[in-house]
């Protein structure tokens, strides 16, 4: 059953993600290709698995698919969000992006974003242990966007993109890199959009 609704679910998602709610930000400053952003806190649900970097997506997938298809005490459902971060009665939430991915000591990070309006007082909770909902505090990100495909060359080849970009103009982070998708794995690759985030201090 979960197979079926997460194939309906990618059928109704847009191929562009502006129609997509995301969470808020404001554009401090652009350096080339790399936007300087400021986001608001939002919520998150997250699993953390001991799991590559190219597998981490597709096994947190169906876990955290779990968890905002009802998988939670008072079985509310989430609409999917995108990309792959209350009552008892079912309540539909809007999709949001992105999900991201990041590498954490012992394993990979990966969150859906939940919709706007969601606290961890409202957000049902979890059946699944793995799934924990953790509030993201206001952070500053540099972050580049680019499309293709979802290997790790590309990704890889953008984040080098973007450390350059910063290194040159004198701009320094900290932390493990974050990617965000924001598309279904259908979307064909040339409109995909992805995105390499590093946290500033």
């Amino acid at each position: 059953m979960l197979r079926i609704a997460l194939l309906l679910t990618f059928a109704a998602m847009p191929l562009f993600s502006h129609a997509i709610e995301e969470p808020d930000y404001g554009i401090v400053r652009t350096l080339d290709k790399v936007e300087v952003r400021q986001y608001a806190p939002y919520l998150v649900a997250e699993v953390v698995l001991d799991a590559s970097a190219q597998d981490a997506g597709s096994q947190a997938f169906p876990i955290l698919a779990g968890y905002i298809f009802g998988k939670n005490k008072g079985e509310k459902k989430f609409a999917m969000t995108a990309p792959v971060t209350q009552s008892a009665a079912p309540v539909r939430m809007d999709m949001t992006a992105p999900v991201t991915q990041a590498a954490v000591s012992g394993g990979m990070r990966v969150q859906f974003v939940l919709p706007k309006g969601v606290t961890l007082a409202t957000a049902p909770e979890p059946i699944d242990p793995r799934v924990q909902l953790r509030m993201v505090p206001p952070a500053t990100w540099a972050v580049l966007r680019y499309s293709g495909t979802w290997s790790q060359a590309n990704y890889e080849e953008h984040l080098a993109e973007l450390k350059a970009t910063l290194a040159a103009a004198g701009v320094t982070t900290q932390g493990e890199p974050v990617l965000a998708r924001y598309n279904a794995p259908f979307t064909p690759w040339f409109m995909r959009r992805n995105e390499i985030w590093l946290a500033l201090p």
